[in-house]
């Protein structure tokens, strides 16, 4: 069964993202949101359990949501920007969603 789970809020205010990492497996699909998008930037505390994460899951971020707030320039190498057509694509594909809030 595949995952797709949702992170909308900031690593820095927040734990919904570290608990996501944590607990999803290998296979799943994470789409940061919102303020979670911070957690795809590029040299932050989160950074490196962001890549570790990678190794086996799909990172990805809401380009709309990345570009709001700034921070297209600053993404970790490797998190696949997708829009929101790309988001209902990605709810579809997978069997599940679960939103980390």
């Amino acid at each position: 069964m595949t995952i797709l789970h949702t992170v909308n809020k900031s690593p820095f205010e927040d734990s919904s993202l570290e608990s996501c990492l944590r607990c999803s497996k290998a296979g799943s699909t994470i789409l940061l949101i919102e303020d979670g998008i911070y957690g795809a930037t590029e040299g932050t505390i989160i950074s490196d359990k962001v890549k570790a994460a990678m190794a086996d899951r799909t990172v990805c971020a809401l380009q709309p949501d990345v570009e709001a707030r700034g921070m297209k320039d600053k993404i970790i190498e490797g998190i696949k920007l997708v829009d929101y057509a790309g988001f209902v694509d990605l709810a579809t594909e997978n069997d599940t969603v679960e939103s980390w809030l």
